[in-house]
C-alpha cells in the first residue's frame, strides 16, 4: 500500500495494559465511524505495514487496540509514536459542501462573479487556515477555505463553485 493511497487517521500513543495493546488516538472528527476496522498500517522506517485488530475499545478520541501477534508491552512500545494510515476507501463519504482536501485537487473553480478561475493544483494548510491553490494560466489564486466563500461541491463535474472576498481574485490576477 502507498502513502498516497492512504489517509492520516492519528498516531500510537502510548501502550495500554501489559499484553501488547496499544492507544491509538485519532485525528478525526467522528472516531466512532472507525471503530470496527480491521486492520490498519503504521509508517515504519518510511513504509506503510499492516497490522491487524484483534480487538478495539473505544474512549472518545482514542482506541485501545489489541494487535495481532503483538503480544508484550516490549513489542508495542516499538509501535509508539508511529502515525496511523487506512485506506482512502475506508473514508466516511461527505455530501454537500463538505470535501476532504484530497478529493478536490483537480477540481475546475468557479466563482460566482468572475466565473471559471482554473483548476486546484494544492491544498495548502497552514496552522490558522487551509487555502485553495488555483491556477489561472500562469497565475496563482490563494482562496482560503472557508464556510461562507464554498458555495457549492459538484463531484459529478468537478467543480468547486466560490464566492470569493471582493477584490481578492483582482489583487492576483492584476
Amino acid at each position: 500500500m502507498k502513502k498516497e493511497d492512504c489517509f492520516y487517521l492519528g498516531r500510537v500513543a502510548k501502550t495500554h495494559g501489559l499484553k501488547g495493546e496499544i492507544t491509538i488516538k485519532l485525528e478525526a472528527d467522528d472516531p466512532s465511524a472507525y471503530a470496527k476496522m480491521k486492520h490498519f498500517f503504521l509508517e515504519i522506517n518510511k513504509v506503510l505495514t499492516p497490522f491487524f485488530v484483534e480487538h478495539i475499545k473505544m474512549n472518545g478520541d482514542k482506541f485501545f487496540v489489541a494487535v495481532k501477534d503483538v503480544t508484550t508491552i516490549e513489542q508495542a512500545q516499538n509501535l509508539v509514536g508511529k502515525s496511523v494510515y487506512l485506506p482512502l476507501e475506508m473514508l466516511p463519504k461527505l455530501s454537500g459542501k463538505q470535501f476532504y482536501f484530497h478529493e478536490i485537487v483537480g477540481f475546475t473553480v468557479i466563482d460566482t462573479d468572475k466565473g471559471e478561475l482554473g483548476p486546484i493544483s494544492e491544498v495548502l494548510e497552514y496552522p490558522t487556515q487551509a487555502i485553495l491553490q488555483v491556477l489561472k494560466g500562469k497565475k496563482e489564486i490563494l482562496i482560503p477555505i472557508l464556510d461562507q466563500v464554498i458555495q457549492n461541491v459538484d463531484r459529478d463535474k468537478k467543480t468547486l463553485t466560490i464566492t470569493a472576498p471582493e477584490g481578492l481574485i483582482d489583487m492576483y490576477l492584476q
